[in-house]
């Protein structure tokens, strides 16, 4: 196996090479974020994802990174994504590498949602929260740029323009079942996946991959001005 800091190493430049900092954290919008736990499981790269508990009012059951609504006394989005991840899993804030935030998305409540990434120690054990969290598992990262498991599906995003999401199902072997990856989630995962891998995925992305940063910006604003088009024209 590649040695875990040379791999870590790496990511963490090329991961950098995309840090958005605070530059969209004015965008007149609600604000949460969501943090990418990266982890070295025998010299590869692998994500951390949670599944959200069926009590939840909001998207119970579905696959997503350990995150939330920001609140009045976090300091910014890494703040936000730290203390969720501690409500959510227990992982302590000190234990997590904070390496930057990467471009943001918007759900379908219309929240600014910023990805942060950090890297944690494969020993981490998770300690979910019934009331927020069902389970814990863990994704080799590669399999978002080369699944076994992947479709399209389309949907009206939240500006009104017919889009394709990616939708990954992943079995898991420690669980012995199949976990569903789609939405916002999955673009996150994919995202990172681009970026830390810079190859050709085995399917479509509405990207240019030779210029990963500027597309993904491009992409994120088009989506933003359509949105508040689409807010002013509903007043």
């Amino acid at each position: 196996f590649a040695s875990r800091s040379s791999v870590k190493e790496k990511a963490r430049r090329r991961v950098l090479d995309f840090d958005v900092g605070d530059k969209f954290s004015r965008l007149p919008l609600p604000k949460a974020s969501v943090l990418l736990p990266l982890m070295v499981r025998e010299g590869k790269l692998h994500l951390l994802l949670t599944v959200r508990s069926m009590q939840l009012r909001r998207s119970p059951g579905e696959v997503c990174f350990p995150g939330g609504k920001s609140e009045a006394a976090d300091k910014d989005e890494i703040d936000t994504a730290l203390r969720e991840a501690k409500e959510e899993v227990g992982l302590q804030p000190e234990k997590v590498e904070v390496i930057c935030r990467l471009v943001p998305g918007i759900d379908k409540m219309n929240h600014l949602v910023t990805p942060v990434v950090g890297f944690i120690e494969d020993t981490f054990q998770a300690t979910p929260n019934p009331a927020e969290v069902s389970d814990v598992f863990v994704v080799p990262l590669e399999y978002f740029v080369q699944p076994v498991n992947y479709k399209a599906l389309p949907y009206e995003n939240s500006s009104g323009y017919l889009r394709w999401m990616h939708c990954f199902t992943y079995y898991d072997h420690e669980h012995n079942r199949s976990f569903k990856i789609w939405g916002l989630t999955a673009h996150f995962a994919l995202f990172l996946a681009l970026i830390i891998f810079g190859k050709q995925p085995t399917f479509d992305v509405d990207y240019d991959l030779d210029n990963l940063f500027s597309s993904s910006e491009n992409n994120f604003m088009n989506l933003y001005v359509s949105l508040h088009k689409r807010k002013k024209s509903n007043l």
